[in-house]
């Protein structure tokens, strides 16, 4: 039984063209859209890459461009929705096919935190929180991140 079954509205997703549309009510604002693809991401055919795979390089971008707006006193984080489980400060993301994406990180106290999150469910909130008074400069992880994307697979 290897036949996958999808919706229409699945099917439909898997096989649309990237395309991405935003409206901001800054005009200064950058849009996703402007913003160059990574090598990367775009050599490889959507209906070559897992769920798990295009979710992570899209989330990788929405990141990146968050943390452009950032000052020098903030860091990525994320919150989490229905839960008790506060923020977690993004300090590496990753997948693993065919369905899964995962973030690790630590809580504002310093304790060790990773989300595993199936796809299906995938809902992140980024949050600016205040960077390690210790640290000189703030650790931009979707930088880190998109430069990956842009050395593409090894």
């Amino acid at each position: 039984m290897g036949d996958q079954i999808e919706t229409t509205a699945e099917a439909i997703e898997g096989s649309a063209l990237p395309r991405v549309h935003e409206v901001h009510t800054d005009p200064k604002a950058k849009n996703a859209k402007d913003q160059p693809v990574p090598k990367g991401v775009s050599d490889k055919p959507v209906e070559q890459k897992s769920p798990a795979q295009w979710a992570y390089e899209r989330t990788v971008l929405y990141l990146k461009k968050f943390e452009e707006a950032l000052d020098d006193d903030h860091e990525v984080a994320m919150g989490f929705a229905g839960t008790d489980a506060g923020v977690l400060k993004i300090e590496g993301m990753g997948y693993f096919d065919p369905d899964i994406v995962t973030f690790y990180g630590s809580d504002p106290a310093g304790a060790k935190m990773q989300l595993v999150q199936h796809v299906s469910q995938l809902s992140v909130v980024f949050r600016a929180a205040p960077k390690s008074a210790e640290a000189a400069e703030p650790n931009r992880i979707g930088f880190k991140l998109l430069e990956d994307l842009e050395q593409g697979e090894a």
